[in-house]
Protein backbone atom coordinates (compact mmCIF):
# COMPACT_ATOMS: atom_id res chain seq x y z
CA UNK A 1 0.00 0.00 0.00
CA UNK A 2 1.64 3.29 -1.35
CA UNK A 3 1.50 6.34 1.52
CA UNK A 4 -1.50 8.11 -0.79
CA UNK A 5 -3.53 5.08 -0.14
CA UNK A 6 -2.61 4.58 3.59
CA UNK A 7 -3.94 8.24 4.20
CA UNK A 8 -6.70 7.97 2.69
CA UNK A 9 -7.98 4.79 4.73
CA UNK A 10 -6.64 6.09 8.35
CA UNK A 11 -8.47 9.94 7.19
CA UNK A 12 -12.13 8.67 6.26
CA UNK A 13 -14.12 10.28 8.40
CA UNK A 14 -15.81 6.85 9.96
CA UNK A 15 -11.54 5.94 10.64
CA UNK A 16 -11.01 8.67 12.47
CA UNK A 17 -14.04 8.18 14.26
CA UNK A 18 -12.56 4.69 15.51
CA UNK A 19 -9.05 6.09 15.97
CA UNK A 20 -11.13 8.45 18.37
CA UNK A 21 -12.10 4.87 20.74
CA UNK A 22 -9.76 4.08 23.38
CA UNK A 23 -10.08 0.57 23.05
CA UNK A 24 -8.31 -1.91 20.20
CA UNK A 25 -7.33 -5.19 19.75
CA UNK A 26 -3.10 -5.87 19.38
CA UNK A 27 -2.49 -9.18 17.49
CA UNK A 28 1.48 -9.99 17.65
CA UNK A 29 3.22 -13.17 17.72
CA UNK A 30 4.64 -14.94 21.30
CA UNK A 31 7.92 -16.05 21.52
CA UNK A 32 6.78 -19.51 21.20
CA UNK A 33 5.56 -18.52 17.73
CA UNK A 34 1.90 -18.58 18.14
CA UNK A 35 -0.33 -15.26 17.37
CA UNK A 36 -1.90 -13.47 20.27
CA UNK A 37 -5.01 -10.88 20.08
CA UNK A 38 -5.48 -8.93 23.41
CA UNK A 39 -7.70 -6.14 24.06
CA UNK A 40 -5.54 -3.06 24.57
CA UNK A 41 -6.10 0.85 25.49
CA UNK A 42 -4.66 2.86 22.44
CA UNK A 43 -4.19 6.08 21.65
CA UNK A 44 -3.74 7.91 18.45
CA UNK A 45 -1.13 10.54 18.03
CA UNK A 46 -2.48 11.27 14.34
CA UNK A 47 0.85 9.55 12.91
CA UNK A 48 0.84 6.49 15.00
CA UNK A 49 -0.78 4.23 17.45
CA UNK A 50 0.47 4.02 20.91
CA UNK A 51 -0.12 1.43 23.49
CA UNK A 52 1.68 1.35 26.82
CA UNK A 53 2.01 -1.13 29.08
CA UNK A 54 4.67 -2.31 32.00
CA UNK A 55 8.03 -2.74 30.69
CA UNK A 56 8.03 -6.91 32.03
CA UNK A 57 4.00 -7.63 30.06
CA UNK A 58 4.48 -10.19 27.69
CA UNK A 59 3.63 -7.66 24.38
CA UNK A 60 6.74 -5.77 25.38
CA UNK A 61 9.30 -8.48 25.63
CA UNK A 62 7.18 -9.90 22.09
CA UNK A 63 7.78 -7.08 20.37
CA UNK A 64 10.99 -6.53 20.95
CA UNK A 65 12.19 -9.31 18.73
CA UNK A 66 9.05 -9.11 16.68
CA UNK A 67 7.87 -6.20 15.45
CA UNK A 68 5.65 -6.39 13.08
CA UNK A 69 1.31 -6.25 14.28
CA UNK A 70 -1.98 -6.11 13.49
CA UNK A 71 -4.49 -3.95 14.76
CA UNK A 72 -8.26 -3.93 14.75
CA UNK A 73 -10.79 -1.40 16.44
CA UNK A 74 -14.38 -1.73 15.56
CA UNK A 75 -17.50 -1.25 16.50
CA UNK A 76 -21.26 -2.26 15.76
CA UNK A 77 -23.73 -4.96 16.97
CA UNK A 78 -25.52 -5.77 13.77
CA UNK A 79 -24.11 -5.60 10.35
CA UNK A 80 -26.21 -2.60 10.00
CA UNK A 81 -23.79 -0.76 12.45
CA UNK A 82 -20.60 -2.97 11.76
CA UNK A 83 -17.46 -0.73 11.35
CA UNK A 84 -13.55 -1.89 11.20
CA UNK A 85 -10.20 -0.20 11.01
CA UNK A 86 -7.77 -2.80 10.38
CA UNK A 87 -4.18 -1.59 10.50
CA UNK A 88 -0.88 -3.30 9.82
CA UNK A 89 2.17 -2.10 10.90
CA UNK A 90 5.82 -2.59 12.62
CA UNK A 91 6.23 -2.06 16.47
CA UNK A 92 8.84 0.36 18.00
CA UNK A 93 9.50 0.13 22.10
CA UNK A 94 11.03 2.59 24.24
CA UNK A 95 10.88 2.82 28.25
CA UNK A 96 10.25 5.63 29.78
CA UNK A 97 10.05 6.46 33.54
CA UNK A 98 6.83 7.16 35.15
CA UNK A 99 3.49 6.76 32.80
CA UNK A 100 3.39 7.96 29.21
CA UNK A 101 1.66 10.80 28.05
CA UNK A 102 -0.28 8.79 25.46
CA UNK A 103 -1.91 6.27 28.46
CA UNK A 104 -2.89 9.31 30.26
CA UNK A 105 -4.39 10.81 27.18
CA UNK A 106 -6.55 7.71 26.37
CA UNK A 107 -7.50 7.92 30.00
CA UNK A 108 -9.04 11.37 29.74
CA UNK A 109 -11.10 10.48 26.98
CA UNK A 110 -13.49 8.07 28.81
CA UNK A 111 -13.20 9.37 31.79
CA UNK A 112 -13.55 12.85 34.30
CA UNK A 113 -13.44 14.71 37.20
CA UNK A 114 -12.96 12.72 40.55
CA UNK A 115 -12.71 9.67 38.90
CA UNK A 116 -9.88 10.43 36.02
CA UNK A 117 -8.24 11.92 39.21
CA UNK A 118 -7.92 8.65 41.36
CA UNK A 119 -7.31 6.73 38.17
CA UNK A 120 -4.13 9.08 37.39
CA UNK A 121 -3.06 8.69 41.26
CA UNK A 122 -3.38 4.82 41.00
CA UNK A 123 -1.51 4.61 37.69
CA UNK A 124 1.27 7.11 39.02
CA UNK A 125 1.97 5.20 42.18
CA UNK A 126 1.49 1.88 40.29
CA UNK A 127 4.23 2.39 37.34
CA UNK A 128 7.67 3.21 37.80
CA UNK A 129 8.15 3.28 34.50
CA UNK A 130 6.31 2.31 30.96
CA UNK A 131 7.14 0.87 27.34
CA UNK A 132 5.42 3.10 25.20
CA UNK A 133 5.05 0.67 22.11
CA UNK A 134 4.82 3.12 19.03
CA UNK A 135 2.93 1.48 15.92
CA UNK A 136 3.90 2.47 12.58
CA UNK A 137 0.75 2.06 10.16
CA UNK A 138 1.88 0.57 6.92
CA UNK A 139 -1.46 -1.12 5.66
CA UNK A 140 -5.14 0.31 6.37
CA UNK A 141 -8.32 -0.55 5.59
CA UNK A 142 -11.76 0.89 6.65
CA UNK A 143 -14.85 -1.40 6.24
CA UNK A 144 -18.24 -0.31 7.09
CA UNK A 145 -20.38 -2.61 6.35
CA UNK A 146 -24.10 -0.82 6.66
CA UNK A 147 -22.89 1.89 4.14
CA UNK A 148 -21.58 -1.07 1.86
CA UNK A 149 -18.10 -0.32 2.04
CA UNK A 150 -16.99 -3.86 2.10
CA UNK A 151 -13.71 -6.37 1.65
CA UNK A 152 -13.11 -6.76 -2.10
CA UNK A 153 -13.81 -10.45 -2.18
CA UNK A 154 -17.64 -9.66 -0.12
CA UNK A 155 -18.36 -6.91 -2.30
CA UNK A 156 -17.47 -9.01 -5.26
CA UNK A 157 -20.02 -11.63 -3.43
CA UNK A 158 -22.87 -9.23 -3.08
CA UNK A 159 -22.55 -7.93 -7.14
CA UNK A 160 -22.77 -11.37 -8.33
CA UNK A 161 -25.57 -12.70 -6.25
Amino acid sequence: MNKQELLRELGHPGAQTLLSGSMARLAYNGHDGFPRVIPVGFHWTGERIVVSTAPTSPKARALSSRPHVAVTIDTGSTPEEAKALLVRGLATLETVDGVTDEYLAAARRSMSGPQLAEFERNVQSTYQQMARISIEPLWARFYDFGAGRLPAFLADLVSDG
